[in-house]
């Protein structure tokens, strides 16, 4: 089915092709894609407590302050809470990935 011919109202005795499940799937398909492109590139949150970072990461609140101390990862500290650039999380992550 061509996106511009209008959709024939489905009725109870109408036969399916092969071809209509087909086309229906691609649509389908297309749909989901679509959704996910749009969910995945709405924006994330800039800056990150370490609550979110170890749930991120999956890691324990002793690594996250080794990555602290050693270096790895960058953050800045308000008053008594500790932040995390999601761009650094990202950065430190393409750097070790694969192994």
């Amino acid at each position: 089915m061509q996106k511009n011919e209008p959709r024939a109202i489905p009725c109870r005795d109408q036969l399916i092709t092969l071809g209509d499940l087909e086309s229906f799937k691609k649509e389908l398909l297309d749909e989901i894609k679509n959704l996910l492109q749009s969910h995945s590139s709405r924006t994330h949150k800039k800056w990150l407590k370490s609550p979110e970072v170890r749930t991120l990461l999956g890691i324990s609140t002793g690594t996250l302050q080794t990555l602290r101390l050693n270096g790895s990862l960058n953050y800045s500290k308000l008053g008594g809470t500790i932040f995390y650039d999601y761009d650094d999380i990202a950065k430190l992550m393409k750097e070790n990935e694969g192994g």
